[in-house]
């Protein structure tokens, strides 16, 4: 009684007319910034943080605006993934895989629709969970520490074989990839240049920005110069803008899990919505025994990403809120906003600035009520993308590419890394090579050689720390059973195939 007490003095907060009128612009901004690749909710929320001090916005203010800029954003990134086969951040790699798919098929107003009502379920579940559990959910994230992380990452590793369906060694090689290109820069313990070959510009690594739109984005314009011919569309949609009451039955369960997953994952420090989103997508690609269509346009593919990173985003406030560690990066930077109005998050601060908290946790619930209604009303607009002309849409998009771009350090040499990344990006996808896995190879080859190095420098050099905990053998497991099962499924298969002896 005393949280709901609570939440209804956060409402109380929330639906000043101040504050509703900063979560309508918030969330539209976010939309907005999570539309176009190369931005997402990190450089959106960093963008109007001054501009929030500036105006001399109340603290409490000033983070439902950046709360929903990041909600929106999550809404947002789907659309280019959907549409374009261009994720514009890493949560909205997983999107790509079913729902470009479905667009080809011309069920694009069906795939955002789907994709719309799954975030809206994921961050209205994240929501909930935040309301009642953030304390308990807390102290249970304190048990994760570097050891525990650099083991659930090898064990979202050897889940990427999950994505492979026939193709695990591809798969494989794709996400060593990753990990290698992570290596890239200079080493931050020791300082020696790692894979620079004498290059000044790849001294501080490969930018996430310049990877994920050489990869996508370039090879996707090679890709349509490709199969262009004059005159032609991008893509043909269908009449149909909503998805029907058979699909949503279809994604029910799928939904309600993936937002259970997305919001667990979020309140872990670190883990964020991109690895929500893999791990709810891998979860329910090995749960699909029949009818799998996943990677081909199944709506279980799209519900699952969709729903989980917006719970995770939501989620991810949890650590923020209560710990002061930030659960995501773009938390991070939201924890950078609250210094600059002298406010120290931790347990204290659901006691001595209550209105602040709870009114953050009230505008969620309305920021995502505000997207739902906003975005699906959008629908037919966003599916107008489809309908521009190759020779329209492919320049348009190396336009919008290259700001992107250049706008990370200003520099021609990330232009040039872009285009070398795009080319090999375009081979690879010519030898069928899955490029999502090269991503998340990258993403998670940094976490994991932090978190490591972390580890080690506590036991000091000790490799024993890696299985020291209960919570790092059960991880260690898991990374067994994930190898295990698809070459003991592969064995049944090939007993099935051989005939039986007359």
């Amino acid at each position: 009684m005393e949280t709901l007490g609570y939440l209804g003095q956060g409402f109380g907060v929330a639906t000043t007319p101040l504050n509703l009128l900063t979560a309508l612009c918030g969330t539209l901004i976010g939309t907005v910034v999570g539309l176009l690749p190369g931005l997402g909710p990190i450089n959106g929320v960093a963008l109007l943080i001054p501009i929030a001090f500036a105006l001399g916005l109340p603290p409490e203010t000033s983070l439902i605006l950046l709360a929903a800029v990041y909600l929106g954003c999550e809404y947002g990134g789907r659309i280019s993934s959907i549409l374009l086969n261009i994720p514009g951040e890493a949560s909205a790699v997983m999107t790509a895989l079913d729902g470009h798919p479905l667009a080809r098929q011309g069920k694009a107003g069906i795939a955002l629709s789907i994709s719309a009502a799954g975030s809206f379920t994921g961050g209205l579940i994240a929501t909930i969970g935040v309301t009642i559990f953030a304390p308990l959910l807390a102290t249970w994230a304190v048990a994760f520490g570097p050891a525990e992380y650099f083991v659930m990452m090898v064990f979202a590793i050897t889940c990427l074989a999950g994505m492979a369906g026939n193709k695990p060694m591809k798969t494989a090689v794709a996400s060593l990839i990753g990990l290698m290109l992570a290596c890239v820069g200079i080493d931050s313990n020791s300082g020696v240049y790692r894979f620079t070959f004498g290059s000044l510009g790849l001294s501080d690594g490969i930018q996430f920005v310049v990877l994920v739109l050489g990869l996508f984005s370039i090879s996707e314009i090679l890709v349509l110069l490709e199969r262009t011919y004059y005159g032609q569309t991008a893509l043909k949609t269908s009449g149909r803008m909503m998805f029907n009451m058979k699909e949503a039955m279809f994604i029910k369960w799928t939904t309600l899990r993936s937002g259970v997953v997305g919001f667990f994952m979020g309140i872990l420090p670190g883990a964020g919505a991109t690895m929500a989103s893999a791990v709810a997508y891998m979860s329910e690609k090995r749960m699909a025994t029949k009818d799998n269509r996943f990677g081909d346009g199944d709506l279980r593919g799209l519900a699952a990403p969709e729903t989980a990173n917006s719970a995770a985003a939501c989620g991810s406030m949890v650590p923020m809120l209560t710990l002061g560690v930030p659960g995501s990066g773009t938390t991070a930077v939201m924890l950078g906003a609250l210094t600059l109005y002298n406010i120290t998050p931790g347990p204290m601060l659901f006691q001595n600035q209550p209105e602040i908290v709870w009114g953050l946790i009230a505008s969620l619930f309305i920021a995502n009520i505000m997207l739902v209604i906003m975005n699906i009303p959008l629908i037919r607009v966003f599916t107008k993308i489809l309908a521009v002309p190759y020779w329209a849409l492919v320049p348009g998009i190396a336009i919008v590419t290259a700001i992107g771009v250049y706008g990370v350090h200003a520099t021609t040499f990330d232009l040039f890394l872009m285009i070398v990344i795009g080319v090999v990006g375009y081979i690879l996808r010519k030898f069928d090579f899955p490029l999502s896995a090269v991503l998340l190879g990258f993403i998670l080859g940094g976490i994991m050689e932090q978190n490591l190095r972390r580890a080690l420098s506590i036991s000091n050099g000790d490799l024993s720390i890696l299985w020291a905990s209960p919570i790092t053998w059960g991880g260690w497991a898991l990374v067994v059973l994930m190898i295990v099962l698809p070459m003991y499924r592969g064995w049944r298969q090939r007993r099935a195939r051989v005939p039986a002896n007359p």
